[in-house]
């Protein structure tokens, strides 16, 4: 009853399992009629010889049985229906479910369903504009969403969310791809949330590869680029800058480096082909014509998850992650599982959490 009572006294509840409902309020009724009459007097032997007694408790027992049912079964239904409602406990859920009428109720909770947003950009009129990271980071929606138009659903409403980043980021790369040929990297970089700074680079990094190989002496001339660079962006993060864009910088300059150093290793090999192991095992973007961002190694060609991850800082890469990446990459063409083995503390959670943001997908550590 204590755990019942204060989910059963929100309307929003009631509405949706009337049922229950119902049953917990002749539950209630028969528990503050025993309690009432054993304030009366409170002697043991008094406050037991109430009238049928034992048979109203019994069968409140069996009621309070059906509602817990009925209560799991419908937190079921609303898990099904936006499965993220599963990183959540039934507590946090019920909380989100008996406050519909107030969407900003679901903030605390966000962080659970979504890796990178800590929060909701709402208009004074309830509407959702844009997503906001815990790095204070704001990506705005394609289109806004409105609450009020589930008539308190908060499951349907959370879907559109999930859809609504999906295509925001998918969107916001599709931009950026094009915005990088016309700017100059060291403007480029300010410009973009620190995930599409990242891909979009990688990508540009994988298409000049690719186009230096073949050629004679390519290879010594891209890496002297690269090595150019690493030094604008260095040069940049000396100057002043906001919190945001710093942390991407420094994320950008992990990737950058590994990246030189995987230039040169190309180049000392002496490859001449595009399908040379030495390259083909290396993790490679590609942005094809119809706006679909590929992450490929070896054999492996994921999708571009598109979960938005705020503006996280990245791993240091070495030849260690590197040789688990070509590992889980090839579970995932399999759809098999990997698992990482090694003494604690060295990195095997983390190096998973990484693959997860190098291919934005969401990553649930339990």
């Amino acid at each position: 009853w204590l755990y019942l009572e204060p989910i059963f006294s929100s309307e929003d509840i009631i509405a949706q399992m009337p049922e229950e409902g119902r049953k917990f309020g002749v539950v209630d009724t028969i528990w503050r009629d025993i309690m009432a009459q054993s304030v009366k007097d409170t002697h043991v032997l008094a406050a037991t010889d109430q009238t049928n007694m034992l048979g109203r408790l019994t069968e409140s027992n069996k009621l309070l049985d059906e509602i817990q049912k009925g209560l799991n079964d419908y937190l079921e239904k609303k898990r099904l229906f936006f499965p993220r409602f599963f990183f959540l406990s039934n507590d946090e859920l019920l909380e989100i479910l008996s406050e519909t009428k107030d969407p900003t109720r679901v903030q605390p909770h966000l962080k659970k369903c979504f890796e990178g947003i800590a929060r909701l950009d709402f208009t004074d009129e309830q509407e959702i504009l844009g997503m906001i990271s815990s790095e204070k980071e704001n990506v705005p929606f394609v289109h806004s969403i409105n609450p009020a138009k589930a008539k308190g659903m908060v499951e349907k409403w959370l879907i559109q969310v999930q859809e609504m980043m999906l295509a925001s980021i998918k969107k916001i790369i599709g931009e950026s791809v094009q915005s990088y040929a016309q700017i100059e990297r060291v403007n480029w970089v300010k410009q973009w949330p620190g995930q599409v700074v990242l891909c979009v680079s990688q990508t540009y990094w994988t298409m000049e590869v690719e186009e230096a190989i073949p050629k004679k002496n390519g290879m010594k001339e891209y890496h002297e680029k690269c090595n150019g660079q690493i030094n604008d962006i260095v040069r940049l993060v000396r100057s002043p800058l906001e919190m945001g864009t710093r942390i991407s910088l420094g994320a950008l300059i992990v990737i950058d480096v590994h990246a030189r150093d995987v230039v040169a290793e190309l180049a000392k090999a002496g490859i001449q082909s595009n399908q040379d192991f030495k390259w083909i095992s290396q993790l490679r973007y590609f942005y094809d014509d119809s706006g679909v961002l590929h992450v490929c190694m070896i054999t492996t060609d994921l999708n571009y998850g598109c979960e938005y991850l705020g503006n996280s800082a990245r791993l240091v890469i070495t030849p260690l992650t590197d040789r688990c990446y070509r590992t889980l990459m090839g579970a995932l063409k399999l759809n098999l599982g990997g698992a990482p083995e090694g003494p604690a503390g060295t990195g095997k959670t983390e190096t998973s959490k990484d693959l997860a943001k190098a291919v934005a997908k969401q990553c649930v550590v339990f």
